[in-house]
């Protein structure tokens, strides 16, 4: 393997059901979680979930050790055997402690499970690319300002990124983000999402039907037409 390849991560008896719990990949879900968009249930799901994972690569390193030992590369002598013993000793104890984190994350899961279970349907709106983008930026940290001289209002985020200010408004209208008025706008509006907010970006996205154009958005990028016949 290239010495800077990727480390692959590894899979777990309970991804499946995580992720239909969930409605979107493992991937994704972690990296809800490292942008704190996750509600208490999916955010404790997740670290005990990140847990199993380390603890499952530990019994992959040391299964994968053994396996080097009985390969016949090395002369059968009492330092075969001592090495043979200590790895399996070494492999038990990981795979007690994968079990042990497997039954946390599993109690963890249940109660997400049971939640979309009971939770009614219900339709989830596909967020234009553009708010997609904009929600994504703000999460990172985001401020309204209002240039002095041109009296221009836009919203600057952490990673320099501008939104203009119809959009901020339509965001606001949808309660996707909510902006902090006791600052001054020439100091500085923080703006941050709402709950609505991180739903909207967490939550699986419902595929359209076939042939099904999209409605248009006030704000919005027109929807391609159908090509002519």
């Amino acid at each position: 393997m290239p010495r800077n390849a990727p480390v692959k991560k590894a899979l777990t008896q309970l991804d499946h059901r995580i992720e239909a719990a969930v409605g979107h990949s493992i991937d994704r879900l972690w990296q809800h979680r490292d942008r704190d968009l996750l509600d208490e249930p999916h955010t404790h799901l997740v670290d005990t979930h990140r847990a199993l994972v380390q603890a499952e690569t530990n019994v992959i390193f040391y299964r994968s050790q053994l396996n080097s030992l009985s390969s016949g590369e090395y002369p059968v002598d009492d330092a075969l055997f001592e090495r043979i013993d200590r790895t399996v000793g070494l492999l038990e104890d990981a795979a007690r402690t994968r079990d042990e984190r497997q039954a946390q994350a599993i109690a963890a899961l249940e109660p997400v499970e049971a939640a979309a279970r009971d939770k009614a349907p219900r339709d989830v709106p596909n967020l234009p690319a553009p708010d997609i983008a904009a929600l994504l930026a703000i999460t990172q940290g985001a401020k309204l300002h209002q240039n002095l001289l041109t009296q221009q209002v836009y919203v600057v985020t952490a990673s320099g990124t501008r939104i203009p200010y119809s959009q901020l408004q339509r965001l606001e209208e949808d309660r996707l983000v909510v902006r902090d008025t006791s600052h001054p706008v020439t100091a500085g509006q923080p703006v941050t999402l709402t709950d609505t907010g991180r739903a909207a970006l967490t939550a699986p996205r419902s595929p359209r039907a076939p042939g099904a154009v999209p409605v248009s958005r006030p704000g919005t990028w027109p929807a391609a037409t159908p090509a002519r016949r």
